[in-house]
């Protein structure tokens, strides 16, 4: 497995300011296969970014140290491995950023009760509404990940969802819910502004539109552009309110084009950009992973 980011050397965990998690599970997809060779593609596709983050107008590696740790081992029994995943996050230092790589959603529910207090929001961008008790047979179904988060007690909030199984409706109302069919991105901006307190980020990458990111199990017509997810990035990053325990990006298929994988770690660049500005790195001292890389 690639186990760099940007070429860059890992730092210690302890000495990192960035976490990145690969968490290759694929158990309960029931489409198209193959998420779970998406780390390894991900991070491979960060070769080709710049280290220059136009948006935010610096170079966040330069004043930020980074660690792409090991990879969570699958396990034949979904019960275990679960634990496993949340017992491996909650172990990690928390007063950096954790993004994780799967994988099918079903992981996020562990990562988040592993690293998130019992109280908090999770912003869950998914073109499915995952609020299934259980799908062909499994509680722990990549189609349950937002029941699951419910049932753990945290405020949800979903945004592009255009696929719904009619016994999840009732579900929606224990969630703040944002469609995609005309969906007003200053609402959600405006409701993500709004939150306190802890917040964790779950992408899933069929979220978008199938014509910008093919590569996923489950594509659905419609879907939110690039932009639309840099702004959701923007809001979440630079809210002062509140304190981000972490993300995960999962759901995505590597496929020829390679487009759906540059944009996911095109998101990690965003997601470490948006964040170290956030708390100031670009204000500190140049000793990130750059200088590790040319320490002269």
């Amino acid at each position: 497995m690639t186990n760099h980011f940007q070429f860059l050397p890992n730092s210690s965990v302890d000495e990192a300011d960035i976490l990145i998690l690969p968490v290759p599970w694929e158990q309960t997809v029931c489409y198209k296969s193959g998420t779970a060779s998406a780390p390894t593609a991900i991070l491979k596709a960060t070769e080709q970014l710049e280290y220059y983050e136009e948006d935010s107008a610096w170079s966040p590696m330069k004043y930020m140290q980074i660690c792409v740790l090991d990879a969570i081992s699958p396990h034949k029994d979904e019960a275990q491995f679960h634990t496993i995943l949340a017992n491996t996050t909650s172990k990690l230092p928390t007063d950096n950023l954790l993004i994780a790589l799967g994988g099918e959603h079903s992981i996020t529910p562990a990562l988040i009760q592993g690293r998130m207090p019992k109280t908090g929001s999770v912003i869950f961008l998914d073109a499915h509404a995952d609020l299934r008790k259980s799908y062909q047979g499994s509680e722990y179904s990549h189609a349950c990940a937002a029941y699951r988060i419910l049932t753990q007690g945290y405020s949800l909030i979903m945004v592009g969802i255009r696929s719904i199984f009619e016994a999840e409706v009732e579900y929606l109302a224990s969630a703040t819910t944002f469609m995609d069919r005309n969906l007003n991105m200053e609402q959600v901006i405006k409701c993500i502004n709004e939150l306190t307190g802890p917040v964790w980020l779950t992408i899933d990458m069929d979220v978008f539109n199938p014509a910008l990111v093919p590569g996923v199990g489950t594509p659905q017509p419609g879907g939110i552009n690039w932009y639309q997810c840099v702004d959701i990035l923007e809001a979440v990053f630079f809210n002062k309110n509140v304190e981000i325990y972490g993300m995960d990006i999962v759901e995505l298929i590597p496929e020829p084009s390679h487009v759906s994988e540059i944009t996911a770690a095109k998101i990690m660049q965003k997601a470490i950009s948006f964040w170290g500005k956030a708390q100031g790195f670009d204000r500190k001292i140049q000793n990130g992973a750059l200088k590790l890389l040319n320490p002269q």
